[in-house]
């Protein structure tokens, strides 16, 4: 079985380790706007975008292909 990875912000994600993502928010320290993503063994990912938009787009990319896997 071939594992389905994404690619957000340089960093490869193994879709069959993700467990949550959450809503998008505002980043402290006016750095933006980030969703968190966590995976088996509560490691976490905080990817961090200028704009809410861009926020809002590559999250609702990555809940379309974890559908998808």
């Amino acid at each position: 079985m071939t594992r389905s990875v994404y690619d957000l912000q340089a960093y490869a994600v193994v879709l069959d380790k993700v467990v949550f993502v959450t809503r998008v928010f505002k980043a402290e320290a006016d750095e933006g706007f980030q969703f968190n993503v966590r995976f088996v063994g509560d490691l976490r990912l905080a990817p961090k975008f200028p704009t809410r938009h861009e926020a809002d787009l590559q999250r609702e990319l990555l809940l379309k292909a974890l559908m998808e896997s």
